[in-house]
């Protein structure tokens, strides 16, 4: 009776201001927590007002005058957009009608009345963020992010203020940068999960996705929040993976070395990524996998990637998948040399049952990774083969890669083979 005799009191002017005081709606876990943090890691389900709680962070640090640049990261330029800035829990809509920010689209920006500065990146384009300074950068659902060197550029360039700082919000997924930084010293980790925040959510909402995945490993990460290393029915796991990493400076010479190539049919930036692989074998059965050169660009730009590769590593051959682009595959790598060595390989049954011999010679250990590939090894660690999944175009290079050496097709053979 107290509080309603309180807010029946206030002005209209006061009520606004309460109405936008987020220090009293906020739960707990969506305050800054205390100590000397580098970054604040906040894992947690959906729903768990991630976003709300990135958008509320950002706006105390640029109205206080405490950041005057900040970065807003999201995993694509629309997700920036779409979800940081204009969406339902974004900046825009966090703020008071008194302090609102101009936010100019074709700018990539947000300005405050007192001159603080947000500007909206895309992860998808790591370049974007090499060269900018901030003093505070809100970093979103990076566990989806495609380039490690996004995160690394960001961390590079947060280097303004007395106490530069960065917030990530995210829905957990397995990424091996991801737990090296939840390991870091300088970061605080904050977990939550969907329920904390069923008094913002609608009912059905709840009582739908709680019928359908409570108990679940997808339910565990996706509403629980938790961070799961290893994923039920992939055909690798860490573990493997880890076992047969070995420095590059260990590969002894090769008897063959192919370039595999997975080509995405489109290059925009929805696209698939184009799978390039480099692996060899050794005289003595062993396979190494060399480089992984994968990445969403043009047609002309993956076959130049693959022509220099096979120069690089004086490889035997490039092997191109060829089920989508057909002949135009091999047109667009022979552009760019038109003696280059191409076997052609066509699919005839489904990804899960390509990989399975490959991922065999891992339990044998006789694959040997010259380095750390951290995006392929989270696809092989990640991939099920389940209806619905990504496209794991890394891992189908790798696949071809591999399965063209244990052929024993020799050097100078340029045929199609099914597998």
């Amino acid at each position: 009776m107290m509080a309603k005799a309180v807010l029946t009191g206030l002005s209209e002017r006061e009520a606004a201001h309460l109405l936008h005081d987020w220090s009293l709606w906020a739960r707990d876990k969506q305050l800054p927590p205390a100590g000397d943090w580098r970054v604040w890691l906040i894992l947690a389900g959906r729903g768990f007002g991630k976003t709300r709680t990135g958008a509320e962070w950002v706006r105390g640090l640029a109205v206080s005058g405490r950041a005057g640049r900040l970065a807003l990261v999201g995993e694509t330029a629309a997700d920036a957009r779409d979800v940081m800035v204009e969406g339902e829990s974004g900046l825009l809509a966090c703020c008071p009608p008194w302090a609102r920010p101009r936010y100019e689209p074709s700018r990539r920006r947000v300005t405050w009345p007192n001159g603080a500065v947000a500007t909206c990146f895309s992860a998808d384009d790591p370049d974007q963020l090499r060269g900018p300074q901030f003093d505070a950068a809100w970093a979103d659902e990076i566990a989806k992010w495609r380039h490690e060197a996004a995160w690394d550029n960001l961390m590079l360039g947060l280097r303004l203020g007395a106490d530069p700082r960065c917030v990530a919000t995210t829905t957990p997924k397995p990424r091996r940068w991801l737990t090296r930084l939840m390991a870091d010293p300088r970061t605080t980790v904050t977990r939550g999960a969907t329920r904390e925040n069923a008094a913002n959510l609608a009912p059905a909402f709840l009582e739908q996705i709680l019928a359908r995945y409570d108990g679940t490993r997808l339910g565990r990460q996706e509403i629980e929040g938790e961070y799961l290393t290893d994923t039920p029915g992939a055909l690798w796991t860490r573990a493997m993976v880890e076992a047969v990493r070995v420095s590059a400076a260990a590969v002894p010479e090769l008897a063959r070395i192919v370039v595999a190539v997975d080509p995405a049919v489109t290059s925009g930036e929805a696209s698939d990524e184009t799978g390039i692989v480099v692996a060899g074998r050794d005289g003595a059965g062993g396979f190494w996998v060399l480089e992984d050169l994968s990445a969403r660009v043009s047609p002309d730009l993956w076959a130049r990637t693959a022509v220099a590769a096979f120069s690089r590593h004086r490889a035997d051959a490039v092997v191109c998948e060829v089920n989508q682009g057909g002949d135009l595959v091999v047109a667009t790598l022979r552009t760019v040399d038109p003696t280059l060595p191409v076997r052609a390989v066509r699919a005839s049954r489904g990804k899960r049952l390509r990989a399975e011999p490959v991922a065999a010679l891992y339990e044998q250990r006789r694959v040997r990774h010259a380095g750390a590939f951290a995006a392929l090894e989270d696809q092989m660690t990640g991939y099920t083969g389940a209806a619905g999944e990504p496209s794991p175009d890394r891992l189908d290079a790798l696949v071809w890669a591999l399965s063209d050496l244990m052929s024993g097709a020799g050097p100078a053979e340029s045929r199609e083979f099914l597998i």
